[in-house]
C-alpha cells in the first residue's frame, strides 16, 4: 500500500509531461510542473496496562509482521570497569535463550517458522526485534515477549560471546580505517562514556551476574516503546502484546544520569603509525543536540561543504586536486549528547600533508563568505526531495515514530521538516558555519606510514602519537592502547 503510494507520487508527474510533449516538440526546461503533495502517514499510537507505549501501523501487502521493541538503556551506563557489558547483555538477551528454551531450542524453533528475533544495546538504547510470517504471528509474540522479560543467559553461550569479543579486540588494530574511527571518538569523548572503548581485561571481568543485573536495571515498561508494522489487526495485536508484556512490572532501579562531555573545541594532532599505502584522515570536534534550532541551517551547510559529487570537498580534494577517490563530511545532531563534525578522506602517504591543508581551507572557507545561490538551491533541494524516502516501508514509518518519541524529539518534527529546511537562506549558512565550526580547532586524527608524508604531521600543531598494542599475545595485562606525547 505505501510503497504503491509512493510510486504513484514518483511517476505521476513524468508521465504528465510525457502527455505533452506526444502532441507538440516541447523544450524539457520550460515545462511546469504542479506541486508535489506528500503527507507523512501516521501510526497509531496506544498505551499497554503497565504505561508500555506502542504504535501500530497496518500494511497489508505482504504477508508479515515487523516488531521493535526501543529499551531505555544504553553503554553509557556501564560502569567503566567493564566496558563492553551493554554490548553483550544486548546480544545475550537473544542468543542466551528464555527461561523455558534454550538457546539452541530458540534458533530451531524460530527457523522452523522463519521467524526472527534479534536483540542488542548500542551506547544510547537498546532493542529487541522480531520479524514473522502473519500466520506464525502468534506463535512468534510469545517468543519475542519470553526473550523480552524472561531472558536464560546461557553460561556457554556468554562465554562463546566473550570470546568472540576478545578476538575481535585482537583485531582491531588490522584495519586503518577501525583504528582512526576509534582514536578520533575516543578524543572527542574524553573522559566521557561515549569514549570509552572495551579492552580484552574489561571483557574478561563480566560475569553473568553482571549481566543479569545490568538487563534487570535496563528493564522498565514505563521507558519501552514497541513499534508494530505489517499485515496484522491492531485491536487483536495490542490486545494480544497487553496480555504478554502489558502486566509486567520493573523492580529494577533507574540508571543514574550521565553528564555531557566536555564540548570545547581544542587543536590537536593525533597520529597512529601503521605501514601502509595510504593514510586514513580524520578531523573535526564536537557537533550539536537534537534540540538545537540552527540544526536545519547546520545540515545544509553540511550538504554544501560535502554532502555529494557536487560538494565543496569531492570538488576540490577529488576532482580538482585528484588527491582522493572520496572526501566527506557528517555533522551529526546527537540525541541525549552532542553529536560529531567529522571531515575525512583517504589519500596516498605522500599527500597526506597537502590532504589536511586543503580539508582545513576549504571547512574555513565556510565561516568567510555566503554561499552560492546554486550551491544553496542544490543543497536544499536534495535534502527535501530525498525525504520522502525515508517512508517507503511501513516497518520504517513506525520505527521511526516511535524513535522520535524514545529521543524526545519536539511534536511536528517530520512534519515541518520540509518547510523548516526550505527557510534556510546564505545568511543562515554562514552565520552558523561561524558559530559551529571551528577550522582553527580541529582534532586531527591520522593513520599511516610517517615515514612517506609530504610534511611532518607537526606542521599542524603538538602531536600526540597513538601506540597500536600487539593484541596477537595471550591475554594477560594488556591495553587498549597507549597514548605517547
Amino acid at each position: 500500500m505505501i510503497r504503491r503510494y509512493l510510486l504513484a507520487l514518483a511517476v505521476a508527474v513524468p508521465l504528465c509531461g510525457g502527455c505533452a510533449a506526444s502532441s507538440k516538440i516541447v523544450d524539457p526546461r520550460s515545462l511546469t510542473y504542479p506541486e508535489l503533495k506528500f503527507t507523512i502517514p501516521h501510526s497509531e499510537r496506544t498505551t499497554l496496562d503497565n504505561g508500555i507505549v506502542v504504535y501500530l501501523l497496518e500494511d497489508h501487502e505482504l504477508p508479515m509482521v515487523s516488531i521493535t521493541s526501543y529499551i531505555r538503556t544504553g553503554g553509557i551506563y556501564e560502569p567503566a570497569e567493564m566496558t563492553g557489558l551493554a554490548g553483550i547483555a544486548g546480544a545475550m538477551i537473544r542468543s542466551g535463550g528464555t527461561e523455558s528454551l534454550t538457546p539452541d531450542a530458540l534458533d530451531a524453533e524460530l527457523e522452523f517458522m522463519a521467524s526472527g528475533v534479534e536483540s542488542g544495546i548500542s551506547d544510547e538504547n537498546g532493542s529487541v526485534s522480531m520479524s514473522t510470517l502473519t500466520k506464525n504471528l502468534d506463535r512468534s509474540l510469545e517468543l519475542f515477549a519470553e526473550v523480552l522479560l524472561h531472558p536464560r543467559f546461557d553460561q556457554q553461550r556468554l562465554d562463546l560471546t566473550k570470546k568472540n569479543t576478545i578476538d575481535a579486540i585482537r583485531r582491531q588494530n588490522d584495519d586503518p580505517k577501525g583504528i582512526a574511527a576509534r582514536e578520533y571518538r575516543r578524543a572527542l569523548y574524553e573522559n566521557h562514556p561515549l569514549g570509552r572503548m572495551a579492552t580484552i581485561d574489561s571483557i574478561s571481568r563480566i560475569t553473568r551476574d553482571d549481566i543479569i543485573a545490568f538487563y534487570k536495571q535496563s528493564m522498565n515498561p514505563a521507558g519501552i516503546i514497541i513499534a508494530v508494522s505489517g499485515d496484522f489487526d491492531s485491536k487483536a495485536v495490542t490486545a494480544r502484546l497487553n496480555r504478554l508484556v502489558g502486566q509486567w512490572r520493573s523492580t529494577g532501579q533507574p540508571f543514574a544520569k550521565v553528564g555531557q562531555p566536555d564540548g570545547k573545541p581544542q587543536q590537536r594532532v593525533l597520529k597512529a603509525q601503521k605501514q601502509v599505502s595510504q593514510s586514513v584522515v580524520k578531523m573535526g570536534h564536537l557537533g550539536l543536540e537534537k534540540s538545537n534550532p540552527d540544526q536545519y541551517a547546520v545540515r545544509v551547510m553540511d550538504y554544501i561543504l560535502g554532502g555529494g559529487f557536487t560538494s565543496r570537498l569531492m570538488q576540490e580534494v577529488r576532482s580538482n586536486q585528484g588527491l582522493a577517490y572520496h572526501a566527506g563530511r557528517r555533522f551529526d545532531s546527537g540525541r541525549g549528547f552532542p553529536g560529531t563534525f567529522t571531515a575525512e578522506t583517504e589519500t596516498k602517504s605522500a599527500s597526506t600533508a597537502k590532504a589536511i591543508t586543503l580539508m582545513k581551507d576549504i571547512i574555513a572557507g565556510m565561516t568567510k563568505e555566503k554561499v552560492r545561490d546554486e550551491e544553496l538551491r542544490l543543497a536544499k533541494d536534495s535534502i527535501i526531495n530525498s525525504f520522502i524516502f525515508g517512508f517507503t516501508r511501513a516497518d520504517s514509518i513506525v520505527s521511526q515514530q516511535a524513535r522520535l518519541e524514545y529521543f524526545d524529539y519536539p511534536k511536528g518534527y517530520l512534519e515541518n521538516f520540509r518547510d523548516n529546511i526550505a527557510k534556510v537562506t546564505a545568511d543562515d549558512i554562514l552565520r552558523v558555519s561561524r558559530k559551529y565550526l571551528h577550522p582553527e580547532a580541529l582534532t586531527i586524527m591520522v593513520v599511516g606510514d610517517e615515514t612517506k608524508y609530504d610534511q611532518p604531521l607537526a606542521t599542524f600543531g603538538a602531536v600526540r602519537e597513538i601506540k597500536l598494542e600487539n593484541f596477537n599475545q595471550p591475554a594477560g595485562g594488556e591495553r587498549h592502547g597507549g597514548h605517547k606525547h
